[in-house]
């Protein structure tokens, strides 16, 4: 388990995806339809600190890849349980346990968690470091997942009831 550095500090996290097809195409409308409802949610969930929101800050919004059919999100959090309430208690696990029809498999890490101080917004630059880091390298303080994660449990339900045929 990778525990804060000290007790005020909250728990940051990127994901990356690539979508199946074109933002536009009818093959993703329904997940890019729910985007906005989704992450409003998210601002709305107890625990919720920041997002990064394309469009507040140009200097912030460097893509993450020059493929238009790659979505980035990034958030803070003041710890585990409020993110896994979001992750896995609200309706964003319905588009989770769906991501298969919407994203192709990435060959590379496209979650990863670290602890920041409170007041931290994530610069997307040591965000994609952080994919690439613990991609190389496996889990460490600078970058890990729902394993390492103290007290994160949902994680593990969530995966043994897709694996269970329906």
């Amino acid at each position: 388990m990778i525990h804060p550095p000290a007790p005020d500090w909250q728990l940051a996290e990127v994901n990356v995806a690539r979508l199946t097809a074109d933002p536009a195409s009818p093959v993703v409308a329904e997940f890019m339809a729910a985007l906005d409802r989704i992450n409003g949610l998210s601002e709305r969930m107890e625990g919720f600190v920041w997002r990064h929101v394309f469009g507040l800050d140009p200097d912030r919004d460097a893509r993450t890849s020059d493929d238009p059919r790659v979505i980035y999100n990034a958030s803070v959090w003041q710890g585990a349980a409020a993110l896994e309430r979001f992750v896995w208690d609200t309706v964003h696990v319905q588009f989770y346990r769906r991501r298969a029809e919407w994203f192709d498999a990435l060959g590379a890490m496209h979650l990863a968690m670290w602890w920041v101080p409170p007041g931290t917004e994530i610069d997307p630059k040591d965000a994609r470091a952080r994919l690439a880091h613990i991609g190389a390298h496996g889990p460490s303080e600078r970058a890990f997942g729902w394993a390492e994660l103290p007290g994160a449990t949902r994680w593990r339900a969530v995966r043994r009831d897709e694996a269970v045929p329906a």
